[in-house]
């Protein structure tokens, strides 16, 4: 019986990416968005070119209802590898943005995920078997505004449940790359023009590395020698200064 893995914003950047690895390592996909035409598409496209078979499910995961819809199929089916990639950034300081936004990035970024996770592993560990990965940031480590701490939850989680896990067959890994060449900036409306091309990493490159690393059962994978050195260097310097790189970055990314 062919194994199913649910991938959340699974039609563009890099959880296309994972759609493409999953299917290539014949895993059975659940396409999980927004944009129903787009689903549709991706899902022909996986069929045909790798020969598995496809779910798709439009749901807005910044809704109770869209979430709730991925909780029950996550419930109701046995699946063995979940992806929690949707997201999305907001252009703006905390403190002239619009509250709904921020609501609608929380829950997309932390609210989601987290319960996707615990429907889930309970699931897997029942079955000793199951592969969970969330794709945080490197952001996580940089105090850039309610993005930052966002995806330092979903990391802290990860590493969490990561522990908690050990010993069984369960493994979990939070993906947490820099600066990826996919739609996420331009929808954010952010300026990157100021970000040298050595800064930028390829969403397929990124997964694999994943998808490695949480088969080795490492808790956190950070593609990238730059984005290492990054991480070593911020968890480095007093937080004092980290504080002011993360805020003078986030003001850069809004002119």
């Amino acid at each position: 019986m062919s194994s199913w893995a649910l991938v959340t914003g699974a039609t563009v950047g890099i959880g296309e990416s994972f759609t493409r690895l999953l299917a290539s390592h014949k895993y059975n996909i659940v396409l999980v968005a927004r944009d129903l035409p787009k689903l549709n598409e991706r899902a022909q496209s996986l069929e045909a070119t790798y020969g598995v078979k496809t779910k798709v499910i439009q749901a807005d995961l910044a809704t109770d209802s869209g979430c709730a819809t991925v909780e029950k199929f996550i419930a109701d089916n046995e699946i063995e590898v979940l992806i929690n990639n949707a997201g999305f950034g907001i252009n703006k300081a905390f403190t002239v943005s619009d509250l709904a936004a921020e609501q609608q990035m929380f829950d997309v970024l932390t609210r989601t995920p987290m319960r996707l996770m615990h429907v889930s592993l309970p699931l897997m560990r029942a079955r000793n078997k199951g592969v969970v990965i969330n794709v945080t940031s490197v952001a996580a480590w940089i105090a850039g505004g309610t993005y930052s701490a966002a995806k330092s939850y979903l990391t802290v989680l990860s590493e969490a449940m990561h522990t908690e896990l050990a010993g069984t067959n369960v493994k979990i890994n939070a993906l947490a790359p820099g600066f990826t060449r996919t739609q996420f900036h331009q929808r954010g409306r952010m300026s990157m023009k100021g970000l040298p091309n050595f800064m930028w990493l390829d969403p397929d490159v990124i997964v694999a590395k994943s998808w490695s690393d949480a088969q080795k059962g490492k808790p956190v994978s950070i593609p990238g020698w730059q984005y290492k050195i990054l991480i070593f260097v911020m968890t480095t310097l007093p937080r004092s200064v980290v504080r002011k790189v993360g805020m003078n970055l986030r003001k850069k990314q809004r002119k």
